[in-house]
């Protein structure tokens, strides 16, 4: 069984206009030689400019969330289908803020799931536990009852990463320590396995939480971290490719 192949995403949340599309140019220009698969995940609107932008490089792009149905009266909402037609590879499921902010559960972000597959999308699946729960003991049991409950049976030989995101480190500056990072991602790699067998040790567990350049290699370089879940310093690529640069 080989090693993940390790996937470092960026996730633009909601930054980003047309101007941006500099920024996407010099990420896929200037990631060279390295052994991680890159993905930046623009906003919806930058996804088609984006694929056009960078057609025939090796950056991949991704969609921030998708609908559960393939179409419908969901105004405002996107189907995985049209993530695929606009260019996309990837989609971030069950990320943090749509878990806290739109009240989306483990089922949801199971259908939505099984809604990527069948786009022929490959998945982010981000699990992470607040600051309260780890205060109380409990980031294992809720991060690896969030890996059972969000990932449908049907993700069994197929390409998914989990994206391991301490819901207290996103966007405070705060990094839990490489010890504390390698217990949660070494307790995801077991559950993937007791999930899926031998597929369990195939997808990568990537590390979001406050990744910057000035810490990516300790991160990057800890116990079953695959990769990493990039936010705010994914914006810049002087800073994105720094912590490629890293692995």
């Amino acid at each position: 069984m080989t090693s993940p192949t390790p996937l470092i995403a960026g996730n633009w949340k909601m930054n980003g206009v047309a101007a941006s599309l500099s920024e996407v140019k010099a990420v896929a220009a200037g990631i060279g030689a390295t052994k991680a698969r890159v993905a930046i995940c623009p906003p919806a609107t930058l996804i088609a400019q984006a694929a056009w932008a960078v057609k025939g490089t090796a950056l991949l792009l991704g969609g921030q969330d998708c609908r559960a149905e393939a179409s419908g009266a969901f105004t405002g909402d996107i189907a995985a289908e049209m993530l695929t037609d606009a260019g996309a590879s990837l989609v971030i499921l069950g990320h943090s803020e749509r878990r806290a902010g739109y009240g989306e559960t483990d089922a949801l972000v199971a259908a939505k799931i099984e809604a990527a597959l069948r786009a022929g999308l490959e998945p982010i699946v981000c699990v992470g536990e607040t600051l309260d729960e780890r205060k109380a003991g409990k980031a294992l049991e809720i991060v690896t009852g969030q890996v059972r409950g969000s990932l449908p049976a049907s993700l069994a030989g197929k390409a998914f990463s989990v994206a391991y995101e301490p819901v207290w480190a996103i966007g405070t500056g705060l990094t839990p320590t490489t010890p504390e990072i390698e217990e949660v991602h070494v307790a995801i790699r077991a559950t993937l396995v007791e999930l899926f067998g031998e597929h369990g040790k195939v997808p990568p567990i990537l590390y979001g939480g406050s990744v910057k350049p000035s810490n990516a290699a300790e991160i990057l370089h800890a116990t079953e971290v695959g990769g990493a879940l990039v936010g705010g310093a994914s914006l810049k690529a002087e800073d994105f490719l720094g912590i490629i640069g890293a692995l």
